[in-house]
């Protein structure tokens, strides 16, 4: 895909097969590429700690770091001796690298007054796999997030909807929307992943897509795509399969 192309105001641009297999790319290869906003925020905390404990990547060890300290909130106010303790049994995190989150910290106060880089644009299926995957891909449970999108389709927040069983019973459009609305943003790309790898939709993911397509209508906020998220390096596009946006 040229890069150059000008995102279409109408809806992002496709230059992958259906459904392709793609090389996933390290967190440090998307920062180079797309910038440290394209990357999670488990994944910013893990390139922070580098490396992980036996039996546990540090990709998997930041997640847990911040589900113990109650998310980005938690990790901004934690302490030293906090953030030495977030890891359970014993395993406490070297003084070294409580050092190092916490410069980083104290860093990102001091440039909170400055203007902000440019926003991830999202152009394709691939730039919302290349966002999301890593992290999503490692998942055991299913989790069902909200791109909320601003009129470039730049991403202005990620919001974890759902962590279980993502079903027509469970997901409500309210719900999906909330986040949108709240932060006035124009447009959302829905995903979530299959903890089995396999990115097929099942029928219920096309019923739940029809449904927000119809919600999205009535609240003038477009739903771009449903993104199907399976093991590390394969993803599919209800969008461009073509199912639930009719």
């Amino acid at each position: 895909m040229n890069k150059n192309r000008p995102v279409s105001p109408a809806y992002y641009s496709y230059g992958n097969a259906p459904g392709m297999v793609v090389r996933e790319s390290s967190p440090s290869e998307r920062m180079r590429d797309f910038g440290p906003k394209s990357l999670s925020n488990s994944e910013l905390l893990a390139l922070l700690l580098w490396t992980g404990l036996e039996r546990e990547d540090v990709f998997t060890l930041a997640s847990r770091m911040l589900a113990r300290l109650g998310g980005l909130a938690g990790l901004e106010k934690a302490t030293f001796e906090e953030l030495c303790e977030a890891i359970p049994a014993g395993r406490g995190m070297s003084q070294a690298k409580a050092c190092q989150v916490l410069a980083a910290l104290e860093l990102g106060r001091r440039m909170a007054s400055l203007a902000p880089q440019e926003r991830v644009a999202i152009q394709s299926p691939r730039d919302v796999a290349n966002l999301v995957m890593t992290e999503m891909g490692r998942l055991e449970q299913e989790h069902l997030r909200v791109l909320l999108l601003n009129t470039k389709h730049q991403v202005m927040s990620i919001q974890e909807i759902y962590v279980g069983s993502v079903n027509a019973t469970v997901v409500r459009p309210a719900e999906i929307f909330r986040p949108a609305v709240r932060e006035n943003a124009t447009a959302i790309i829905v995903v979530h992943n299959h903890p089995s790898g396999d990115p097929a939709p099942s029928a219920e993911d096309i019923s739940i897509t029809r449904a927000l397509v119809q919600s999205g209508r009535a609240l003038e906020i477009e739903l771009l795509d449903h993104v199907i998220i399976g093991s590390v390096n394969r993803y599919l596009s209800l969008k461009e399969k073509g199912l639930g946006f009719d």
